[in-house]
């Protein structure tokens, strides 16, 4: 599938939501000058599943978001939508949307967002080789008479 920049920013904008709020403000610990445009405010989304991946789609119930819009000096605009109360982090997430608008993209790749994707990815192979760890295999034997 190519890449087009709709699904680039997708891409970056999912990384930082989904990164540890802690690991985010460490890895971006000074920011640029911004204007607030939508300050981060606190709601609730409805979160929809689907039986089994393909059914009909239904409400699974609420979850707590914080979203918030800012203006760099340059003019870039940033959006962030992130998961729970954590108003710095969906600031710090909005400005690195910003900056990935701007010609700071490759250092904010580089030093944010390639090392958030490594630890995210490292968790997801912890947690399945943990499950993997339970792994029964059930098979059957073939007994001589049955032959």
């Amino acid at each position: 599938m190519t890449e087009t920049p709709i699904t680039a920013r997708q891409d970056w904008m999912s990384v930082l939501a989904k990164a540890p709020p802690a690991r985010l403000a460490a890895l971006m610990p000074d920011l640029p000058p911004h204007d607030l445009l939508r300050s981060p405010e606190t709601g609730a989304v409805m979160v929809r599943g689907r039986a089994g991946a393909t059914g009909a789609a239904f409400n699974l119930g609420e979850m707590t978001v914080t979203r918030c819009s800012v203006r760099l000096a340059g003019g870039a605009v940033g959006h962030a939508w992130v998961q729970g109360r954590d108003r710095a982090h969906a600031t710090r997430a909005a400005v690195a949307d910003a900056l990935m608008q701007t010609e700071a993209a490759p250092r904010v790749r580089a030093d944010v967002l390639e090392v958030l994707r490594a630890e995210a990815e490292g968790r997801r192979a912890a947690r399945a080789a943990r499950a993997a760890a339970t792994k029964v295999d059930f098979f059957t034997m073939v007994r001589g008479e049955d032959a």
